[in-house]
Parts: C-alpha cells; sequence; structure tokens
C-alpha cells in the first residue's frame, strides 16, 4: 500500500562519512601553499583501493559519460567491532558483506565551478539486475560495488566513473579532527542520549553520529535522516573550506583522517585524484547543491518498509545531473532541496 508523502581504537566507534569529502577536500587543500603536494601524495597513497569495483559491467550496456565526474558514494550499516573500510579495517573484512545504509551521488561538473550530491533512500524499491524488485540498500550485499552500481545506473542513467564506501569507522573522526561541526535543528529531538535543540547546535564527532543516524521522531522517518546526513556533510564542508585558510594543522588531520575511513575503486589512481584537485581547485561548500531523489510514496511490501520513487520526476533530476543543472532543478522543487534547518 502506498500513503503519499509530500588510527587510535578511541577513532574508531561508530560513525559513516562519504567520499565525497576526499574530492572535495583535495580540491580545497590547494588553498595551502607549499604543503599541497605532500598533502595530496600522502592521502592518496593512505586510502585503501576496492579491486574489479566495476566487475562484468559492459562498457556499451552502460550510461553515456557526460564530462563530469561522478561518485557512487556509500556508507554501509556494518557495526562490527574493527572497522571495514579504510586504512584502519580489519585484515578479515569483507568488502560488501553489509548493505548500504547511505547511498549518494556525488558529481563534480565538468568547469570544476558546481557539484551536486543526490541521495537515494536506502530503501526505495527499485529493480536490482538478476534479483528482482527490492530494496536499493540490499544491491550491495547481494552484490558488492558492482551490482550496487548497475542498479544505480540503471535506475538513474547516469554514468558512475567511481565508487567510494566507509562504514560505522569513519564520521567521528572527521568531525573531531576539525573542532566539530555546526548544525541548525528545526526542532528539539534526541537521540542516543544526546539532546539536540532548536537552533544552532554545535557537534562533537559522537554527537554528529547521533544527529546523522537518528530517524525516529522526526516527521519523515528515513527521508529526514537523509536530510540530516547532507547537512552534516555541508558543514563539514564548510568547516573545511574555513581551515584551509586559518587552521592548516586541523586541515591536515582531517584530511589524514580520511585515508583511515575510505576506501576507493582501484581505477582511481593518486594521479587522478591530483588532476580531480587541481580541476575543482575553485570549488566551495556553497557551490554543492544537495538534494534527494523525489519520492511518489511510502509503504509496504510483505514484511518490509519501503520508499516508493516517483519515476517522471526522477527523469528530471537525473537529466540535471548530466547536464549540470542540478541547483536549478532544486530551485524549481524546492521539496528534493536540502532546506537550511532540516528535521
Amino acid at each position: 500500500m502506498r500513503n503519499a508523502v509530500s588510527p587510535p581504537p578511541a577513532r574508531r566507534r561508530g560513525r559513516k562519512v562519504l567520499v565525497t569529502f576526499l574530492v572535495l577536500v583535495l580540491a580545497l587543500v590547494l588553498l595551502v601553499g607549499g604543503a599541497v603536494a605532500y598533502l595530496v601524495a600522502g592521502i592518496g597513497g593512505d586510502v585503501p583501493r576496492i579491486p574489479d569495483a566495476f566487475r562484468g559491467l559492459e562498457a556499451t550496456e552502460r550510461p553515456a559519460t557526460f564530462g563530469g565526474t561522478t561518485f557512487l558514494l556509500v556508507g554501509t550499516d556494518s557495526r562490527a567491532g574493527e572497522p571495514t573500510t579504510g586504512a584502519a579495517a580489519s585484515p578479515d573484512a569483507t568488502p560488501g558483506s553489509q548493505r548500504a545504509d547511505v547511498i549518494m551521488l556525488g558529481t563534480l561538473a565538468p568547469d570544476g565551478e558546481s557539484a551536486s550530491v543526490a541521495s537515494i533512500p536506502r530503501d526505495s524499491w527499485v529493480e536490482v539486475p538478476g534479483r528482482g524488485t527490492t530494496k536499493i540498500n540490499a544491491a550491495y550485499a547481494h552484490g558488492g560495488a558492482p551490482l550496487l552500481i548497475g542498479t544505480v545506473e540503471q535506475l538513474t542513467g547516469v554514468r558512475v566513473d567511481h565508487f567510494g564506501v566507509v562504514d560505522f569507522a569513519g564520521f567521528t573522526s572527521l568531525v573531531d579532527s576539525v573542532g566539530g561541526i555546526d548544525v541548525t535543528v528545526a526542532r528539539a529531538t534526541a537521540n542516543d542520549g544526546v539532546d539536540f535543540t532548536a537552533g544552532q547546535n554545535h557537534l562533537d564527532g559522537r554527537a554528529a553520529l547521533a544527529y546523522v543516524r537518528q530517524r525516529y521522531d522526526l516527521p519523515g522517518g528515513d527521508l529526514d535522516r537523509a536530510a540530516r546526513q547532507q547537512n552534516a556533510m555541508k558543514a563539514l564542508l564548510e568547516t573545511v573550506q574555513e581551515k584551509a585558510t586559518t587552521d592548516p594543522a586541523a586541515l591536515y588531520a582531517f584530511a589524514t583522517s580520511v585515508g583511515d575511513a575510505v576506501s576507493i575503486d582501484d581505477s582511481l589512481s593518486n594521479t587522478g585524484l591530483v588532476q580531480l584537485a587541481v580541476d575543482n581547485r575553485n570549488l566551495r561548500g556553497s557551490d554543492v547543491t544537495f538534494v534527494t531523489a523525489p519520492v511518489s510514496g511510502l509503504g509496504r511490501e510483505g514484511d518490509q518498509s519501503v520508499v516508493y520513487l516517483d519515476e517522471e520526476r526522477g527523469r528530471e533530476l537525473w537529466g540535471a545531473v548530466r547536464n549540470g543543472s542540478v541547483r536549478q532543478y532544486a530551485d524549481r522543487n524546492p521539496a528534493e532541496a536540502l532546506s537550511g534547518t532540516p528535521s
């Protein structure tokens, strides 16, 4: 039924982050004079690569390239005691053994002047190649990076250039490395022992994790949680931008933390990372537009709570991703855009 809806062990507690930070922070560190080459080379060398992320995806059957660079960004729902992604990962960790808790397409425009982040709700009811219709977050568990990439490309018509994944072992250390983030909350809520007041809240890593993981006591449930994840991401980017000019030591701490938390596909070399940083050196947090895939309703399939995507408006969004007009799309569809005070 559809219902209409308008390093140290202490650093490795439950947390999540998105690899868009990797590219955007590399662009931002270009502001830090002589340290640039050292930082970029060091970060790139520390980020583990995922082998064969595009295995079995036939080039002739994939969407065409359009000039920009798109990352499929995944946060897994692993609650293992040890990290499963990044340089800090346990050697016994198996990529793709968990469901995807966060799914976003992060796209850097060809001109290096803008970027977009589009969230796909993890409970979206979609066609997964070879698996029938199921929740999109199951694709990663069923077939790792290749199946999730194929599913997202089939859904959106957007070519995925690179893949990045983190588990609950990344977000806290990144937030703490820059001294916390400031987010604005629409109304007072609480989650996991952390109280959030209406208005601006300064969050350390633990509080930020509780903020991005909350969905109960929010009017939109999982959709509001996706907005919170974007809001935290935006706040962290803005803080990193500030640190780039005021506190290079904190910027370096943040940048090195990325390598501890994130794994990326092996087609993105260190040279490729440097080139992305150079190409996007003028990018700022304010140049990134955050949107969520349009939803037509919520409902149930058997015993599962699911999200039904709006196919018609979705085609408009994914077309905007391809042609670099996501900001204009967000202006026309404010319900899908990240507000200044998400719930």
